[in-house]
């Protein structure tokens, strides 16, 4: 990598779980030398993208990012509306819906919203990146990526996440030919265990895949009435998301039909 990604992948290890990183931490998780991660960190801090709090100096993301995701929203409100179709989709079907957006070989959360339907729900967490491999969302984007960016993708070595996790690329490459008749994704547990997700893939005006939108459950409560609500109203609101971004789906992406109301759901 050139200074300039290295520079960036450092930014990559902040999280809500880890908002503060110290110096040796980040050179630890990044494999790169503390004294090259420390001048690049240096860098960042000059122009306001890192800076150091506390006692033991350690760094967060800083004040730069505030004023560029201004920047970013007021000329292209794609959080704004994720976040709406996002809260009609959450309350239409009862679970956790989110969308992610691709960011290089992983996706990014945007946005996501709860419903006060259940006591228990599949949790989000802001800005938490999600594997290609090991998610709905990543299977869907994958079936309707560029063949050359699947092949880099399955090429290299894919983490299991849980026991459920495909980590062979033969059996991720048999998986998209019928995500792509369906326009939808599936994974259970690939994650996290015991959560079933769903997902829709989100087109941009070359018809080019830039995200995913989903729907989260528990498998303890999913049932063929909720499953068949979950893709109902999923496929929707991910095409009409598509559609207010100014984004259309590819010529082969499968034509929406309603679905038949099971008599559970009544």
């Amino acid at each position: 990598m050139g200074t300039t990604s290295k520079a960036l992948s450092l930014l990559s290890y902040f999280s809500r779980a880890m908002p503060q990183i110290g110096l040796s931490e980040l050179a630890r998780l990044s494999g790169l030398n503390k004294a090259t991660v420390h001048r690049l960190l240096g860098e960042l801090a000059e122009h306001g993208f890192v800076e150091q709090v506390g006692t033991g100096r350690e760094y967060r993301l800083g004040p730069a990012f505030l004023r560029l995701a201004a920047l970013r929203e007021k000329q292209v409100p794609v959080r704004e509306v994720a976040l709406q179709q996002l809260t009609e989709l959450c309350d239409k079907t009862g679970e956790t819906a989110h969308m992610s957006l691709l960011n290089g070989d992983v996706l990014s959360n945007l946005a996501y919203a709860y419903s006060n339907r259940h006591g228990t729900m599949v949790m989000m967490e802001d800005a938490e990146v999600l594997e290609l491999h090991s998610t709905g969302s990543g299977l869907a984007v994958l079936a309707y990526s560029p063949a050359s960016f699947v092949d880099e993708i399955l090429s290299r070595p894919l983490i299991a996440r849980t026991s459920q996790t495909l980590t062979d690329p033969a059996d991720i490459r048999a998986l998209l030919p019928a995500i792509r008749r369906q326009g939808m994704a599936a994974s259970t547990g690939g994650f996290e265990e015991d959560v079933i997700s769903h997902a829709v893939p989100i087109f941009d005006a070359r018809s080019a895949c830039i995200g995913a939108m989903a729907v989260a459950a528990p498998v303890s409560r999913m049932t063929d009435a909720l499953r068949h609500n979950i893709c109902d109203k999923l496929m929707v609101h991910a095409r009409q998301t598509t559609r207010i971004l100014g984004g259309f789906p590819p010529d082969n992406f499968p034509p929406y039909q309603p679905q038949t109301p099971l008599a559970e759901e009544a």
